[in-house]
């Protein structure tokens, strides 16, 4: 079974005067149970607007959402999902126990399981030595921690997370993605956005790619990245400057180390070009590297291409 489905999804906004916003515009998505799944764009492409529809915060103007076979208009589904905001808020006269006590007895919970609640999650996410301390005072990875805490009270099978590495330091982002990693192993559905494209590329199942509403890509790292053509780097010594300066207008890149030229071409047919160049000027070619595109890279093209058409 799926754990999210969407079909047709679409939200628009009233905008200044008569022009109305489009956030959202027939957005078909698919995320498979026990899998992360990244879900990408810039800021304003709908990312957050999904995710609050899928929380039951925002009602879409059109489309239906299903969260493992159940629609989202029923009130059960709220019981699937924990949710992270990017900017948690939390009452902050409170404690981090007094907070997960709080909203585990929001989930239901009686008070022996909202006191193993309390055990679990905060040896998990190493919350007991500020249990008692007033949250008023944390840190942004202090209070990204509470808020991880919170999304897995009552042991939800899906957890929806907007941003969570957003703001925190290289401690911190590690500690997030190894705690997506655990719950995934857990037998756990994540769903999250994120601008941290090498976390993505890190620890994600599949991918999907939003630009200005519309989703334009989805599917495994491995097969999107794959479909595409590697760009090839060349290195090599006593390039003339007249030839040097004919193969920079060719290619992607070009730096200059000690008395190397390193030029990046777009293609392998392109690349042998300016190697046939270089030797017929008397120059060495020292190395012919295929480059394969990353996440970010293939992620920079999808959004001139899905801005240009759009």
């Amino acid at each position: 079974m799926d754990a999210i489905v969407t079909q047709g999804l679409s939200k628009v906004y009233k905008g200044i005067g008569k022009q109305a916003v489009h956030s959202l515009t027939a957005l078909d998505l698919m995320v498979r149970e026990k899998e992360i799944f990244g879900f990408l764009g810039r800021n304003g492409a709908g990312k957050t607007t999904t995710i609050k529809i899928l929380c039951s915060l925002l009602q879409p103007a059109s489309g239906e959402a299903f969260l493992f076979g159940e629609n989202i208009r029923a009130r059960a589904t709220r019981r699937l999902a924990g949710y992270l905001p990017e900017q948690p808020y939390f009452y902050e006269y409170l404690t981090p126990k007094e907070t997960l006590d709080f909203y585990g007895k929001l989930r239901g919970l009686n008070a022996a399981e909202r006191a193993g609640e309390w055990e679990q999650l905060s040896g998990m996410l190493d919350l007991r030595a500020i249990g008692n301390d007033r949250i008023k005072g944390f840190s942004k990875g202090m209070r990204q921690r509470v808020g991880f805490a919170v999304a897995l009270v009552g042991n939800p099978p899906l957890l929806i997370l907007d941003e969570p590495m957003s703001g925190l330091d290289p401690i911190g982002r590690r500690m997030i993605r190894e705690l997506i990693v655990q719950q995934r192993d857990l037998g756990k559905t994540i769903f999250f956005s994120s601008h941290v494209l090498s976390d993505v590329e890190q620890i994600c199942d599949r991918v999907g790619i939003l630009v200005k509403g519309r989703l334009t890509q989805q599917g495994r790292i491995d097969e999107l990245l794959a479909g595409q053509t590697p760009q090839v780097e060349v290195t090599a010594e006593r390039v003339l400057p007249g030839t040097a300066a004919l193969l920079r207008a060719k290619a992607d890149q070009h730096r200059r180390l000690e008395e190397r030229d390193i030029f990046l071409f777009p293609d392998a047919e392109s690349a042998n070009g300016a190697v046939k160049a270089i030797q017929e000027g008397g120059g060495r070619l020292l190395e012919f590297s295929p480059v394969q595109e990353t996440l970010e890279d293939y992620f920079l093209r999808e959004q001139a291409h899905g801005e240009h058409a759009a």
